[in-house]
């Protein structure tokens, strides 16, 4: 028989553009200890993520794990943020999007199969959830939360490519039903070579979760 993982469900919050700044610290620490990154990355990510922000469509959600030392569920600052995500419009006059129009192109794409995929989408642009949270659905509850109820007709990320698609990141993906956009695309001063995928919305009953999402 296979352990009851007990772990509690992480609670989300969806966060306005102040939130984000009030919190900007702590996800950006979730951030950098998800990617592995250096110390001192979250410095250089800290206006882009501000900036991000201000964008036409921007959401945002935030996990909370179980609280500190037995503290009240209800005590947020007692509860380490776990996980984030977020995301907004996309448009053409932003660099993401001129960079996956190039690499569609040099893809071989047509213009109409281009226009009809970068016409009217949600940028994915960050899910990240801390090594400590992962493997209990946070990083699914994060995303199905942020993409409930958008008015676009699909979604797009970016996400490097790995080894037979072997992580936690691409299993997610899959299963939620991304498809392919581009394979192995650099970005201009990118050398990791990364995947764009997408899929249209909303996300069909079967393959989203509760969420609980509270503002």
């Amino acid at each position: 028989m296979s352990p009851v993982d007990t772990t509690p469900a992480p609670r989300l919050v969806e966060l306005s553009a102040a939130d984000l700044r009030t919190h900007l610290g702590e996800a950006l620490a979730v951030y950098v200890e998800a990617m592995d990154y250096p110390k001192g990355t979250e410095i250089h990510r800290a206006p882009m993520w501000t900036e991000h922000a201000t964008r036409p469509g921007w959401r945002g959600i935030v996990a909370y794990g179980p609280p500190r030392d037995g503290a009240e569920a209800s005590a947020q600052p007692s509860a380490p943020l776990v996980g984030i995500a977020y995301g907004y419009r996309g448009a053409p006059h932003q660099w993401w999007h001129q960079q996956v129009r190039e690499g569609m192109r040099r893809a071989g794409a047509d213009p109409n199969s281009i226009e009809s995929v970068l016409g009217d989408y949600f940028e994915l642009t960050e899910l990240h959830v801390s090594p400590r949270a992962q493997g209990h659905g946070t990083g699914s509850a994060l995303l199905t939360a942020l993409l409930a109820d958008r008015p676009e007709a699909r979604v797009l990320l970016s996400t490097p490519e790995v080894p037979h698609e072997d992580n936690r990141a691409w299993r997610l993906y899959r299963r939620l039903g991304f498809t392919d956009v581009v394979r192995h695309f650099r970005f201009s001063g990118d050398s990791r070579p990364f995947a764009v995928l997408g899929r249209e919305l909303p996300l069909r009953p079967s393959t989203t979760e509760s969420t609980g999402a509270t503002r």
